[in-house]
């Protein structure tokens, strides 16, 4: 920090001394500077007056209005209202990145630097500043100005093409924010990189992600495989295209569990526990490469032996043959599983406005710095007041001319 120090920077934590502002929309800038808060930055939530964070809305609302999604993932925010569109609200942003160390934003490209809070100008007024660009294409290239959510990158990036039956349209990879979370979180390991940069240079820098580009980069070998092969990877449903057996395969009670055998002395310990050793020799499955030939004999072997038990009998047969397995979840059960109890992955938050909310907790694990959540999304404009007179030591009486403008 150049000037002051952060409120909560005594909290110990292991960013704690680092003030983020955090102007962004929905989830994807939001998220990162949310996993910064999480441990001991001091995070700012700028938002437009009586609007705020369209993420408020998304979601399950609850009796206060907000919704599970902002209460979840505004945790740790201070928010302050702020019309940046208007040339003091800028202004006032500006002051603001004087005193900080972050911004983080995700407004389709272009949009900063309409209203006078491009680079140049940020960086004019605090040239050490981290400034997280987030958008749905880049600030570059021929589809940088095009609007984008979550669901157009998982299709752009090319993991809805790889979900869902082989005989079906491209599903859902599990949730259209997929993307907007793994942007966040690659936006807040950027930062951390731009952070020890500066610490050498004395400089701060832009970092420029795309949210197509996260969902792109974990696809593992399909682009060298196209590129070597001209193999176009498809949909397979459950299945990988690498390996066999890997897969989801149905227990009784209507229960699911995933078996991956990602070589071949996996594999032959589940022949061996299925009373099957005679698979390990035949050459039709004794090699991945043999099996992924006979991919429907395999699973199908399989298949019979674990619907013939319950899911926690199958899981136990598998475990003690240190085969990998595990239940396929629904959230009710995770609920239920002494091991996310054992390790706190649900953590229970007591809000004054809404009672005790359950929430996943920190990731990840700090020994020395844990991170930690010290409240839920504020309501909009909580910490106006607080911010503008601490952090930019305005008077009550400028506030007061602020909100009479609309500004704040």
């Amino acid at each position: 920090m150049q000037d002051g120090q952060p409120k909560g920077a005594e909290n110990g934590g292991a960013l704690a001394g680092l003030r983020v502002l955090d102007i962004g929309t929905f989830i994807a800038a939001p998220f990162s500077a949310t996993l910064m808060g999480e441990f001991g930055a001091e995070v700012i939530k700028v938002e437009l007056p009586k609007v705020g964070d369209h993420a408020r809305r998304l979601g399950t609302p609850t009796e206060v209005g907000d919704t599970l999604v902002w209460l979840s993932e505004a945790r740790n925010k201070k928010s302050v209202t702020l019309d940046l569109r208007k040339p003091e609200g800028a202004d006032v942003l500006k002051s603001l990145v004087a005193v900080s160390d972050v911004l983080c934003e995700n407004f389709q490209a272009g949009t900063l630097e309409r209203w006078g809070l491009g680079w140049e100008d940020l960086r004019a007024v605090n040239p050490r500043l981290i400034l997280l660009r987030i958008s749905g294409y880049g600030q570059t290239g021929p589809y940088a100005n095009r609007p984008c959510f979550g669901r157009i990158a998982n299709a752009f990036g090319g993991i809805s093409f790889l979900s869902g039956e082989p005989d079906r349209p491209p599903a859902q990879p599990g949730s259209a924010t997929l993307s907007d979370y793994m942007a966040g979180l690659f936006g807040a390991y950027a930062v951390q990189m731009a952070l020890r940069a500066r610490d050498r240079t004395g400089k701060g820098q832009v970092i420029d992600i795309a949210l197509y580009e996260g969902i792109f980069r974990i696809l593992d070998e399909v682009a060298p495989a196209f590129q070597r092969n001209g193999f176009v990877r498809r949909r397979e449903g459950p299945e990988t295209p690498i390996v066999v057996p890997h897969s989801h395969y149905p227990t009784g009670g209507r229960r699911w569990i995933a078996i991956a055998c990602t070589n071949d002395r996996i594999f032959g310990r589940l022949a061996e526990v299925m009373g099957r050793a005679d698979m390990v020799t035949d050459e039709r499955y004794a090699t991945n490469a043999a099996r992924l030939k006979h991919r429907g004999e395999v699973n199908g072997i399989i298949a019979d032996w674990t619907s013939a038990m319950t899911r926690d009998e199958a899981l136990a047969r598998c475990a003690e043959a240190e085969v990998p397995c595990g239940p396929v979840y629904a959230i009710d059960e995770i609920f239920e599983d002494p091991h996310y109890k054992a390790r706190g992955n649900i953590l229970e938050v007591e809000d004054p406005r809404v009672g005790m909310i359950a929430i996943p907790n920190v990731v990840p694990r700090l020994e020395g710095t844990p991170g930690e959540v010290r409240w839920l999304g504020p309501t909009l404009g909580e910490h106006t007041d607080e911010v503008l007179s601490t952090v930019l030591n305005l008077d009550p009486a400028r506030i007061e001319a602020l909100r009479k403008e609309g500004i704040v």
